[in-house]
């Protein structure tokens, strides 16, 4: 399937198990967001160094930093406009900022009452910028203004969010997952407690918009239906597990084009799923660091996913003197990435 002409030559080594190709000089600390740009192989990171990367990713895997702005504090999501020239990142400093990518300018655009965990950039909601934060309120940005054209108001802190327009699908910090249809964003059209017995830690919002995806820190995934309807083909599964050991599932994204979807965990590993046939495509050898966070880009020709403390075992497992951290690219092929039927059972 994929085009991306990867040259075979990376070191197996504890952190790149899978010899995938290493991005050029990676942030210092925790990586907590990739975003890919909706126009090219450009690719930005957020991280815990308060700082918001660009690289250019080539066809040959080559990886050049285009640019780089700060933050006063860690940041914690990005988003790109649809054009491809502007990116907005927020996270503990509570403000909403913009970055020209062509001028190298960072304004502030907005600002929340306490850290920006997730920001979506929606093109058809009139271009609005919507993001969520830990004050318990999701807001809409209309950038020729300063003030937020709507704040929403949720029962709890927004740990996890996804937009695939018109669905939102927020999941808060007491386990309610919470769901608007844009096209009416001031109502709440769900709003039920999570299928999982523990923490929400990422939400995922399926292509068709029909249901999504919710991930906990008891390595476990739901596939979740937001119509009655649809609620016969709900099922929850185990990952990112061992025999002694159960993991945070970390992040979740879909294939642009097969619509298959990746889960990272704190274990180190990434794995390629299957709703529709509810099995796991491929098991990718297990990195020596948690995977925090993974994304596609605008094809699928390229996974990037960074590996890096993700303050699943608090701060004081974490040394930012000694640890290493990186972001790396994967082709995937399309045995990992493409839908097949499940196999039937020998009788």
């Amino acid at each position: 399937m994929s085009a991306f002409g990867f040259p075979g030559t990376q070191a197996n080594t504890q952190h790149n198990p899978n010899k995938d190709i290493e991005l050029t000089s990676p942030p210092t600390d925790g990586i907590s967001s990739l975003c890919w740009s909706p126009q090219a192989n450009h690719l930005v990171a957020t991280s815990w160094d308060n700082q918001v990367r660009c690289w250019e990713v080539s066809a040959s895997g080559t990886s050049v930093p285009k640019a780089a702005v700060s933050h006063d504090q860690p940041v914690l999501c990005s988003a790109w406009s649809p054009d491809g020239t502007t990116v907005f990142s927020g996270g503990c400093s509570k403000q909403v900022m913009m970055w020209n990518l062509a001028t190298n300018q960072n304004q502030v655009v907005g600002q929340h009452d306490a850290p920006i965990k997730h920001m979506f950039f929606v093109d058809k909601m009139s271009n609005m910028l919507v993001t969520g934060s830990w004050d318990r309120t999701m807001r809409y940005w209309d950038l020729r203004q300063p003030k937020p054209a709507h704040v929403q108001q949720v029962a709890e802190r927004i740990f996890a969010m996804d937009i695939k327009f018109p669905l939102a699908v927020l999941g808060l910090a007491n386990r309610r997952i919470t769901v608007f249809n844009l096209s009416n964003p001031a109502a709440v059209y769900k709003d039920v407690e999570s299928p999982l017995k523990y923490q929400t830690r990422c939400v995922t919002a399926f292509p068709d918009h029909s249901g999504y995806l919710v991930g906990s820190i008891e390595g476990r995934v739901a596939v979740h239906h937001v119509e009655e309807h649809l609620q016969s083909k709900n099922f929850t599964f185990k990952c990112h597990r061992d025999q002694n050991d159960i993991f945070a599932i970390n992040s979740m994204t879909f294939h642009p084009q097969y619509h298959t979807f990746v889960t990272t965990g704190a274990d180190g590993n990434y794995n390629f799923w299957d709703k529709d046939s509810k099995q796991r495509l491929k098991n990718m050898a297990r990195c020596s660091a948690p995977i925090p966070c993974g994304a596609f880009n605008k094809d699928g020709s390229i996974y990037s996913y960074a590996v890096s403390y993700d303050w699943s075992k608090g701060y004081a497992d974490h040394n930012p003197a000694t640890a290493k951290n990186y972001i790396l690219l994967h082709a995937p092929t399309d045995g990992e990435v493409k839908t097949r039927p499940r196999p039937t059972a020998r009788r």
